[in-house]
């Protein structure tokens, strides 16, 4: 483990991050707001902090291990939610606790969005603005954008690229160099922003809500610049432009890749992983849709309009609400939150255990009942009519068991704090998914929950977004061994 390659990385993405606290300031200045010392005081602090790391190593060239990338991964994000909960402390509006910051800053950076700040309609724009851009950058992966446009880090990015992009499918590459990869990723989505951003715009948006709200669209993040989410804009044409983004973000970036430059939309429905989350979109839409009409909560095309929104922003663990989804009839908050699990797919900005792992889960189960009639027949899984290594199943069961474990911990946990069951579980649901609504005592935010409650719940985001094993590594044994 090279102590030093890990301070010098740590301190030049520290300083980068730094940088993301400069346009706020022009935000300020543009609406005339007081909050522009809030920022850039803010940046001297992380910019001073990214220096002391960096100065003493920077002449370091020793080549970076893999167990260097996990400490610089996770300790990057510990250090990174931290200073980005600075605006948030030191402005007058909202001027959060530490806790209520750390908590706000991790669920942006996380695309959780989950919130403690109530009156979004009376803060600052500058402050609003911010939030929006912490989903922005979390989605992409702060790492894989510091690979793409710091080619002066001068030190193997893979180990970085293999603990920060989401999903199974964590050794394969678009391009032959990690850094053509990142940028390729980066240019993908920076180009659905900005046509997420024209999209809401022509809808009828301003274009500080529309750039606003495509960043947290596109990065399935949820945070909003008003209370009322996308229900504010009453606007069946904004609320359509919403649900098409989110599905779109939630697909593998890599297959929007290939689709890209092979020009073949067919390359969607070939994909199995895409092709099961598109249908169980679409199966999620019938019975959401069906049952809020035929137990009268809306009328025909309200419930076809609030229904077909809820379910993909909530299966996609987007969190964009139009209407209060938790006062809906029992069984479909349950079944919404449920479907959440499922997430979005491997190599996308959503959350969740991802499609590609319970493509692979249900073909092993299948596989397992073929056995009991034939138990000496060989069933090798395959994806694509590629087959998938055994190494590859054995650890997606090894995820599945420990994100079930690590979710009833946290149930119990946050029971222990005082909640009750349905508020924990929800809540554990939509931080461990990096969802953001719950049911319960956080259906509308998460303020009322005590300290405790709010540092489990931290955990449960970074847990979530660094897909469990990247953390969980740092505290075994093996790791720590020359």
């Amino acid at each position: 483990m090279h102590l030093n390659v890990i301070a010098r990385v740590l301190g030049l993405l520290l300083m980068i991050f730094s940088l993301t606290m400069l346009p706020p300031i022009l935000v300020a200045f543009l609406y005339t707001e007081s909050t522009a010392d809030t920022f850039f005081i803010a940046f001297a602090i992380t910019l001073a902090v990214g220096l002391i790391f960096w100065l003493p190593s920077k002449q370091v060239t020793t080549e970076m291990r893999t167990r260097d990338g996990f400490l610089i991964t996770v300790f990057f994000w510990l250090v990174l939610t931290t200073f980005g909960a600075l605006p948030l402390m030191l402005s007058d509006a909202p001027h959060l606790s530490f806790i209520n910051a750390l908590f706000e800053s991790v669920s942006g950076l996380t695309t959780t969005g989950a919130t403690v700040i109530s009156g979004l309609d009376d803060l600052p724009k500058s402050i609003l603005y911010y939030r929006q851009q912490l989903q922005w950058l979390g989605g992409i992966g702060i790492v894989v954008i510091a690979v793409a446009i710091l080619p002066m880090l001068g030190v193997g990015g893979m180990q970085l690229y293999r603990t920060e992009t989401p999903g199974p499918m964590k050794d394969s590459k678009l391009t032959p160099r990690i850094r053509e990869t990142a940028n390729v990723l980066f240019k993908i989505y920076l180009a659905l922003t900005v046509v997420c951003a024209l999209a809401y715009w022509l809808a009828g948006m301003s274009a500080f809500d529309a750039i606003s709200h495509s960043f947290s669209t596109v990065a399935i993040g949820g945070f909003s610049t008003h209370d009322a989410s996308i229900g504010f804009f009453d606007s069946s044409a904004i609320m359509a432009i919403c649900a098409f983004f989110m599905v779109i973000s939630g697909i593998n970036f890599a297959l929007h890749f290939h689709v890209w430059h092979d020009k073949k939309l067919s390359h969607y429905l070939a994909d199995p992983e895409a092709r099961m989350y598109l249908y169980l979109l679409l199966g999620g839409i019938v019975i959401t849709c069906l049952y809020l009409y035929y137990s009268g909560t809306y009328g025909w095309n309200e419930s076809l309009r609030q229904g077909g929104f809820h379910l993909i922003s909530i299966m996609t663990t987007t969190g964009f609400t139009s209407d209060n989804f938790s006062g809906w009839p029992t069984f479909l908050p349950f079944f919404l939150l449920f479907l959440s699990f499922f997430g979005a797919c491997a190599g996308s900005t959503g959350g969740g255990i991802k499609i590609g792992r319970m493509l692979i889960l249900g073909q092993q189960c299948i596989r397992e009942i073929y056995r009991l009639v034939h138990p000496n027949a060989l069933l090798p899984i395959k994806i694509h009519n590629r087959r998938i290594p055994d190494r590859v199943a054995d650890a997606i069961w090894a995820f599945f068991g420990a994100y079930l474990a690590i979710f009833y911990l946290m149930v119990l946990l946050l029971l222990a704090s005082g909640l009750d069951y349905v508020t924990a579980w929800s809540a554990t649901a939509a931080s461990l998914n990096n969802l953001g609504p719950g049911l319960g005592e956080v259906a509308i935010n998460y303020a009322e929950l005590g300290g405790f409650a709010k540092w489990v719940l931290c955990w449960g985001m970074l847990l979530g977004r660094l897909e469990i094993f990247t953390l969980l590594v740092l505290f075994t044994r093996t790791f720590w061994k020359n």
